[in-house]
């Protein structure tokens, strides 16, 4: 029988963000594979958390995830070295580990994350063989609608999704409704006729929310965004932004 690999979204972290189908795939998967920034990384900590609530049988096995030059001033050279290094970890710790495998996906796997993009550099190596499915978790930017009771974009109206880096880019070309990605702060100066929806560490205990218009809670954002960060050790946020 083909060993099988399974993507699985885990949403925000909550364990009532899995779908039944992720459940099932956990219980019914030989090892999980999660992988460890640092020494006592706190999101690492998260997943098996869950894994314990979900699965408590299931075998987690931890795959240090290698740095990324966040210097280079070629990024996308340094995303693809980035890749390309994490699919040669998960390469060796499929083989050290055999038997069907979950691989958690923080939030969806479709939405600016790299795992699909690593499993298929790992097949491309020609090391191994197996079947792989991806299943679908809560992601940010629905929790974020949920946490704020808004619609993502007005009657009939369009989003674009982007991230920090080029939002400005966004904004320049005319869009009006943006949800914005990989924040390194939030700078949102020069926007004060704009209205935001601003959240961080969406589902955990350490979640905070801002909303309002720019010139209003821009200062707001910034200090929650810190405390957030300081509960938690970590902190991931995202926007909505939309010209009213």
């Amino acid at each position: 029988m083909t060993r099988r690999v399974t993507l699985v979204g885990i949403g925000l972290g909550h364990p009532d963000h899995l779908t039944v189908e992720a459940v099932a795939a956990l219980r019914s998967a030989s090892v999980a594979l999660v992988t460890v920034k640092r020494a006592g990384d706190p999101l690492a900590a998260a997943r098996r958390e869950l894994l314990a609530h979900h699965a408590p049988d299931l075998r987690v096995v931890e795959v240090v995830d290698p740095p990324r030059d966040r210097t280079a001033l070629d990024y996308e050279s340094a995303v693809g070295d980035w890749h390309e290094a994490r699919a040669e970890a998960w390469e060796s710790a499929l083989i050290a580990h055999p038997g069907d495998a979950v691989l958690l996906v923080w939030g969806d796997p479709a939405f600016y994350d790299s795992t699909i993009r690593v499993v298929e550099r790992v097949l491309a190596r020609d090391n191994l063989t197996f079947d792989w499915d991806v299943l679908p978790g809560i992601s940010a930017l629905q929790l974020l609608a949920a946490r704020h009771r808004i619609v993502l974009h007005e009657v009939g109206q369009p989003i674009h999704v982007t991230t920090e880096r080029r939002l400005r880019e966004a904004l320049e070309q005319g869009q009006d409704n943006v949800v914005v990605f990989l924040t390194s702060g939030t700078d949102l100066s020069g926007l004060d006729d704009w209205h935001v929806w601003w959240g961080a560490n969406l589902g955990s205990p350490s979640e905070r929310l801002v909303s309002g218009a720019v010139k209003d809670v821009a200062a707001e954002i910034t200090a929650e965004r810190a405390a957030a960060k300081a509960e938690a050790g970590w902190v991931m946020d995202l926007f909505l932004l939309r010209q009213l």
